[in-house]
Formats: structure tokens, C-alpha cells, sequence
């Protein structure tokens, strides 16, 4: 009788076993080699710095913004894909897609030569032109011819900050102040509006919605000349060829039936989208 209790103990064991077994691989489960969801889909990370609002932005602790919710529309109801976001620092955008931590990246990225021989880029969804900006009370700064011997705030590693750096080897006589930050762009207007530094430049859409939203009426916005379209685009790292082919037919998809549309005038107050032949 013994030997029977014994036997039907480790038997029970056995199913407390299973069953903690079968617990803990409830959910979907990611496959270290694959990349893949126990559903079958492959997992996207976008990554994203949640800045500047209104492209990339956090809202009573979501992510949310012009370009997150693109995302979302390109991979809805996908039956080879599931996407999933990444908050990051701006650098980290970078590192992780060079690392393959991340599949692809939204947060106002601008087309550079230089990202285009690391990246793939997508087809753009917005247009969004640089624009000049100072205080009211400052007429010594009318344009590009002006900046010289001025200061201002850049992120290592944007567009702005290359755009400046290149001025400064183009006038090395009388360059501009360049004072790196990590502040987010919304730190960075308020401390222009404060005079810490004399001028900013940055894309139409952000700087407009910041002095907004933070009540900055001392600053103006000056538009810049430019002889191209600059336009938004979703990054996605190398080898993410099919990825791409994919978010490229969406993008197309969602210009025609509306979608981009719809979410511009929600996010931007107005039409900002590429060109219908630019999105290819």
C-alpha cells in the first residue's frame, strides 16, 4: 500500500509539473532565433525618442503622435506582422537599429546621404520644412546670412546639428556657436524664449505646435528657402528589405484611401503630406 502512495505522489508532481509548465508559456512567446511570435508573426520593434510633439509624444503613459499612429495603420490586421514600440534616446535610435535590437525607427527623421548609405528608408509620410527662429525683439537675425557669430542649442547627430556644422566649415572666418544638448526640443525653445541662446532651427510642424502649447509668443518663425521637399520618413536598419517592400505598400495604401490624410489634419491642424508621385 505504500509503494502505491508513493507512485501516485510523484505522479501528481508530474501534473503540478505540467501545469506550471503550461502557465508559463501561456501568451505569446518570442523565439530567440527566429525573432518570431508563438503566433506565427514576426515581431517589429520601432523605436522612437517620443519627440518632438505632435510626431512622436506620450499622453497619460501611451505613445501616440502623427507618426506612431501611421505605424499602427500600416500594421493593422497584418498577418505576417505584430508591432511593438521602443522609447529611446535619440543616439540610442541609431545604435539600436545598427545592433538589429530595433527593425525600424519613427521620430521626424529627415533624408541624409550619409543615413541613406547605413539605412534603409521608407517611403515618406510628411512634409515638414526647417524654419528659422528667434525672438520677437531680435532684428539682427533675418536669415541664414545672419547666423554667424550667433548661438544656438543642437543634438549630436540630427539633421539640424549637421546642417550647422557644415555652415561653420563653409565659414570658418565667423562660425556659429554650436552648445550641444540631450534636452528635448520642448527644453530647448524655452530656453531660446529665455535668451540662453540667440537662435534655433528646427521643422515647421514642432516649432509652431511648441510655441502653442507653451504659450511662447515672444519667438517668430522665419521660413527658410529651400530647393527640395523635406520630408519625413520611417528608417529601418539593413537586410530589412522585405519589411520595407511591406511598409512601402502601405504607406501608398493609406495615402490613397485617406488614412494619412485623416491623421495630418488630427495631429497637424492641416494637409502636410508628400507629393503623391514622392511616395514610391
Amino acid at each position: 500500500m505504500k509503494k502505491i502512495v508513493k507512485y501516485s505522489s510523484l505522479a501528481a508532481l508530474g501534473l503540478v509539473a505540467a501545469g506550471v509548465l503550461a502557465a508559463c508559456s501561456g501568451g505569446e512567446k518570442k523565439d530567440a532565433a527566429s525573432g518570431e511570435a508563438s503566433s506565427g508573426k514576426k515581431e517589429i520593434i520601432v523605436a522612437t525618442n517620443a519627440s518632438p510633439k505632435p510626431f512622436n509624444y506620450e499622453e497619460n503613459g501611451e505613445l501616440t503622435g502623427y507618426e506612431i499612429e501611421v505605424v499602427r495603420a500600416i500594421f493593422k490586421d497584418s498577418d505576417k506582422y505584430d508591432v511593438k514600440f521602443e522609447k529611446t534616446e535619440w543616439s540610442g535610435v541609431f545604435a539600436g537599429l545598427d545592433a538589429d535590437r530595433y527593425q525600424m525607427a519613427v521620430n521626424n527623421i529627415s533624408y541624409t546621404k550619409e543615413r541613406a548609405e547605413k539605412y534603409l528608408y521608407a517611403a515618406p509620410t510628411a512634409k515638414n520644412p526647417n524654419v528659422l527662429v528667434v525672438k520677437k525683439d531680435d532684428n539682427s537675425i533675418k536669415s541664414l546670412d545672419d547666423i554667424g557669430g550667433k548661438s544656438t542649442e543642437v543634438v549630436q547627430g540630427t539633421t539640424s546639428a549637421k546642417q550647422l556644422e557644415d555652415y561653420n566649415k563653409q565659414h570658418a572666418d565667423k562660425p556659429t556657436v554650436l552648445n550641444y544638448t540631450k534636452a528635448d526640443f520642448q527644453q530647448i525653445m524655452s530656453r531660446l524664449s529665455d535668451g540662453q541662446f540667440d537662435y534655433k532651427i528646427f521643422d515647421k510642424i514642432g516649432v509652431e505646435t511648441v510655441i502653442k502649447n507653451q504659450g511662447l509668443d515672444n519667438l517668430k518663425v522665419i521660413d527658410l528657402p529651400s530647393d527640395q521637399q523635406p520630408y519625413v520618413y520611417p528608417l529601418l536598419a539593413k537586410g530589412q528589405d522585405e519589411l520595407k517592400s511591406f511598409v512601402d505598400k502601405r504607406i501608398q495604401e493609406l495615402y490613397k484611401d485617406g488614412t494619412l490624410e485623416k491623421l495630418s489634419q488630427q495631429f497637424f491642424g492641416g494637409s502636410y503630406l508628400p507629393a503623391e508621385a514622392d511616395i514610391k
